[in-house]
């Protein structure tokens, strides 16, 4: 059985989705192969909804949120269970798929049940679970097949406790570990160690790096590392792990460098991703890979053979979830004949610890190292009247600005909300706005996103060598 389509996708992720749904609307035949269970692919499944879903979860049971006013001890649920957490993830999942799989059929695209892998240039071999193999032909192919957690040789993830990010779903039904390691610093690892210790388990973190998440602003780093601490994780940075035990009878044991030996019920490793591409038969067609199995592509997510792109994960940084869908997008506007672009230099960050942090633009390190003149605006939660009423004192916003022209040069956040108040700093940097463009403009009261107001003020003010407002 052969099929011919203008596009194929290899990947049911948010750029094979993006990527596939944008050249439907192009009037092209469109098909995406990917396994029935993998629908909307490993951001669904094991990735970003599940992981943000269990925050909002441990959030609201821990009452964490509410312990400004109801005081440290509160707790909406005095023991969480596992299948606490799993009621809520389950039905947001589930409804995310129903949606995925609604927009593919309104548009169009066929969705091809199996596994893909290069038969030529211009062709695909999708192996089915049941009945013969079927092969695809299509003038162009993107590749959008995402990737699964780096596992390094030697740690026993079948034992009992040890666990890569995508297994942490097949835990058990029962209550919570009372301890757990972390191995990995990384976003993955810091945000599953924050949801841990929120949720009252004792967390110890593992890193090799002395510094963590070297990409963001060094200010809010260090908050949220205060915070975390004041929360009772323990950090062991530059750290090398040599072994790791498990066993039901005995818990976790994770060895160090130093002599130490960590114990703990429980084990998360999350250090790396490996890219799906070695699955694909590249060899076949003369597509290279580097060491890690990323794939090479241009600004237009054109890879080394004209015909064929790749979008997402598989190409390595900055590997989220908004920018694969954009890139996915790009890709079939450009294979198609349409203008389209990705503006690299103003992406937003949101890593979804707790407390959450987001950024967009420059960091201070950033323009001192390239010798660039600055000034900061600053705006701390505790003083908006929004803050006082959700509970939020440790928040902080960062305008990082030119003192010139007084153009925003990179907007920095911690607390509540981050990853939604940042889009609007996007905005005004994409469109050259100033301090007093914000200092201008009206807020509704009482909100979070007056916090633009205040840190433009006393950004204004600095600039004038006047006081803080």
């Amino acid at each position: 059985m052969n099929e011919r389509y203008d596009l194929a996708v290899i990947g049911s992720g948010p750029a094979g989705q993006k990527g596939a749904i944008a050249a439907a609307k192009l009037g092209k035949r469109v098909a995406i192969v990917d396994r029935p269970a993998a629908l909307g692919g490993v951001c669904l499944h094991t990735g970003t909804i599940p992981s943000k879903t269990l925050r909002e979860a441990i959030l609201y049971l821990s009452g964490l949120r509410l312990r400004t006013f109801y005081g440290p001890d509160y707790a909406l649920k005095r023991q969480i269970r596992i299948e606490d957490l799993r009621l809520r993830v389950d039905a947001v999942v589930a409804r995310e798929r129903e949606v995925v799989r609604d927009q593919i059929q309104r548009n169009g695209v066929d969705f091809v049940e199996g596994w893909a892998r290069f038969a030529g240039s211009h062709a695909l071999e999708v192996e089915r679970e049941e009945g013969p193999p079927v092969r695809l032909e299509a003038e162009y192919i993107l590749v959008a097949c995402g990737t699964r957690p780096a596992r390094r040789e030697g740690i026993p993830f079948e034992r009992h406790g040890i666990r890569d990010a995508d297994q942490i779903w097949e835990t058990a039904a029962g209550a919570l570990p009372g301890s757990a390691v972390v191995i990995g610093g990384g976003v993955i690892g810091l945000e599953y160690a924050s949801m841990l210790a929120a949720a009252g388990i004792a967390t110890t973190l593992v890193d090799a790096r002395a510094e963590l998440l070297e990409f963001v602003d060094r200010e809010i780093i260090g908050h949220l590392l205060d915070h975390l601490r004041q929360a009772g994780m323990v950090f062991k940075l530059g750290a090398e792990v040599t072994a790791v035990r498990g066993s039901r009878s005995e818990g976790v044991k994770v060895d160090l460098a130093s002599g130490e030996t960590l114990e703990a019920e429980a084990m998360l490793y999350a250090v790396g991703r490996q890219p799906n591409t070695d699955r694909l038969n590249l060899a076949a067609i003369g597509l290279p890979t580097d060491r890690r199995g990323r794939i090479e592509v241009n600004a237009q997510c054109q890879t080394r053979i004209p015909h064929i792109y790749a979008a997402g994960d598989v190409i390595g940084f900055p590997a989220l979830a908004s920018v694969s869908m954009e890139q996915g997008r790009v890709a079939a506007c450009h294979m198609f004949g349409r203008p389209a672009s990705l503006p690299t230099d103003l992406l937003p960050y949101g890593i979804y610890t707790i407390p959450e942090i987001s950024m967009v633009g420059q960091t201070e390190h950033e323009l001192a190292s390239a010798g660039q003149t600055y000034m900061v605006g600053l705006s701390r939660f505790d003083e908006l009247a929004r803050a006082q009423i959700i509970g939020d004192r440790t928040g902080l916003l960062k305008i990082v600005f030119d003192p010139g022209s007084l153009r925003l040069l990179g907007v920095h956040l911690i607390g509540e909300s981050a990853s939604e108040l940042v889009s609007i700093g996007q905005v005004l940097m994409s469109t050259g706005g100033t301090l007093e463009t914000i200092r201008d403009t009206v807020f509704n009261y009482p909100t979070l996103a007056e916090a633009y107001k205040v840190a433009a003020l006393d950004g204004l003010n600095r600039a004038r060598g006047a006081p803080r407002p």
